[in-house]
């Protein structure tokens, strides 16, 4: 049974709104880029973005505003109910972190969500594209939706690189190796290996996105 009332999340402070907001993103987008083949769950996930987009930045902004509210938690049950369909790297990347670092999980998604796009480029960008065009992106493309990305992680006053939560790349050997056993990774869009996910890692320390 799931209770979602708007009310219980009234106090909730603008940071852990704007962070559990972008797990709840993280989750559905993960789902939608999962190569799993589930068109239900897939619909879900593409339902829950576009919730996201429209309430997320509102529900920050305005922490008593009771539709924004209560569509971001509708927005997250759908993300749980699409990640059925899988992961990816994101999870892959921020369950050995927050276990290593005891940092905040949505947060770390947050924090990894434009790196592990930029990774994943090369297979996703037509279904980022689609992604794109029905949650209604002047620019329906694998760049448009990495822009809105970052746009939306600035506006709701999420930090933009791991170094600058007092993460630094110390321990990247192991966390790499976390991430390649951690169950996320299996559906991620592409298999990456351990250096694979070492760059992932570093590139989120220090703020290196390549976008093409």
């Amino acid at each position: 049974i799931v209770i979602l009332d708007p009310e219980l999340t009234i106090g909730l402070p603008s940071f852990l709104t704007a962070a559990t907001g972008m797990d709840a993103l993280s989750h559905n987008l993960e789902a939608w880029c999962s190569p799993m083949y589930h068109p239900m769950a897939e619909g879900i996930a593409a339902e829950g973005i576009r919730l996201i987009q429209n309430y997320l930045a509102r529900a920050v902004t305005n922490g008593s505003d009771m539709e924004a509210r209560t569509q971001m938690l509708v927005a997250s049950t759908m993300g749980a109910t699409a990640f059925q369909r899988g992961l990816g790297g994101m999870h892959a990347l921020a369950h050995p972190l927050g276990a290593l670092y005891d940092a905040h999980h949505g947060t770390l998604n947050a924090i990894l969500m434009p790196y592990v796009l930029e990774a994943n480029r090369e297979v996703i960008m037509p279904h980022i594209g689609r992604l794109a065009h029905y949650v209604g992106l002047e620019n329906s493309t694998f760049n448009g939706f990495l822009a809105w990305i970052l746009e939306l992680r600035s506006k709701i006053g999420m930090p933009d690189t791991l170094s600058a939560i007092g993460i630094d790349d110390r321990q990247a050997n192991k966390i790499s190796l976390m991430a390649v056993e951690d169950p996320s990774a299996a559906t991620n869009p592409i298999v990456f290996s351990t250096q694979e996910y070492r760059k992932i890692f570093e590139n989120a320390v220090t703020g290196v996105l390549d976008c093409n």
